[in-house]
């Protein structure tokens, strides 16, 4: 088991993988590096294994994909994440790793909202969705990270092999965040610097395509870690339209005697009998997801004894 992982996934960043190794190198010398090439069609690998980096592959497309590989195949005490277009400054690699192996940090996140991002990214949709997507998590899972999206992290042995991750593409850190969230890990925020990418280098994030699929990530997990929350928010919606329709028909029935309107009654009528099921649903889910967190809780535990074991 190494004691600190480097994991770099790639997909086409011949112009910066080197300087990312080498500031990796520096900044943590007794780190082992590995490089995840994602299909890359230029020099990426040539440009990795110059540098010294162990370079291995994923086949399927898409950094979550990526993600899962490294985290099956690498066993170390503290792992690094890190993006290959250097656009992350990793002189606070070490702060990030010392939480992990020395103050129990399951995961320590890389903030670059709290530093230079806005005045560095030229993309301002990019920095709308951020700002959108870190008000949403914090808003809806009771939290304080301050930056969703970043692709610098650190990781502790225990989160790494009890995470299931699901996500194939760049919503992967916010299922991430929300994972360890809602299972209550220690999570630290680190002040990170952040410069925009070189001039011939491309972003692989689609702001528009890319960004509702992470909003559609936030919904989907709120639904599974929260599911009484969702499906009581759920049911209020159809309660409230089942009773605004409904209101004309009881007035007119107070009047004449006659209901006039027997489809709108009978509608409402289904409505509501669905906002109850809702909010039962719910209920039901709600167990669910508390058994799902204990079994976690003991997958944890048990990884805990392994490490110790092997230590």
């Amino acid at each position: 088991m190494d004691r600190i992982a480097v994991l770099i996934p790639v997909f086409n960043e011949e112009l910066s993988i080197s300087k990312v190794i080498a500031d990796a190198r520096t900044v943590l010398p007794e780190a082992a590096v590995y490089v995840y090439d994602n299909n890359s069609t230029d020099d990426t690998v040539k440009r990795a294994e110059e540098a010294g980096a162990i370079v291995r592959h994923e086949y399927m497309q898409g950094k979550g994909n990526v993600v899962r590989r490294m985290f099956r195949e690498i066993d170390a005490e503290c792992y690094i994440l890190v993006d290959g277009d250097d656009t992350y400054e990793l002189s606070s690699a070490r702060e990030m790793a010392e939480l992990v192996l020395f103050h129990q940090a399951d995961m320590v996140v890389g903030d670059r909202l709290s530093s230079t991002y806005f005045s560095e990214n030229k993309r301002p949709f990019h920095n709308l969705g951020n700002s959108l997507v870190r008000g949403s998590i914090n808003k809806l899972f009771h939290c304080e990270i301050r930056d969703i999206m970043t692709g610098f992290r650190a990781f502790s042995y225990q989160f790494v092999k009890s995470f299931p991750i699901l996500s194939k593409g760049f919503e992967i850190e916010t299922e991430m965040t929300i994972f360890a969230v809602n299972n209550n890990m220690q999570v630290e925020n680190v002040v990170i610097g952040y410069r925009d990418r070189k001039e011939g280098s491309v972003s692989k994030l689609n702001t528009y395509s890319d960004g509702f699929k992470v909003l559609h990530t936030i919904t989907r997990l709120f639904r599974e870690y929260h599911p009484l929350k969702f499906f009581s928010i759920l049911s209020l919606i159809l309660t409230i339209l089942s009773v605004l329709f409904v209101i004309p028909v009881l007035i007119e029935y107070a009047k004449t005697g006659l209901v006039l309107r027997f489809p709108t009654l009978i509608v409402c009528g289904f409505v509501f009998i669905a906002a109850i099921q809702s909010f039962f649903a719910g209920l039901v889910l709600q167990n669910i997801a508390r058994r799902n967190r204990m079994e976690t809780e003991q997958r944890i535990i048990d990884l805990a004894r392994k490490e110790r074991e092997r230590d």
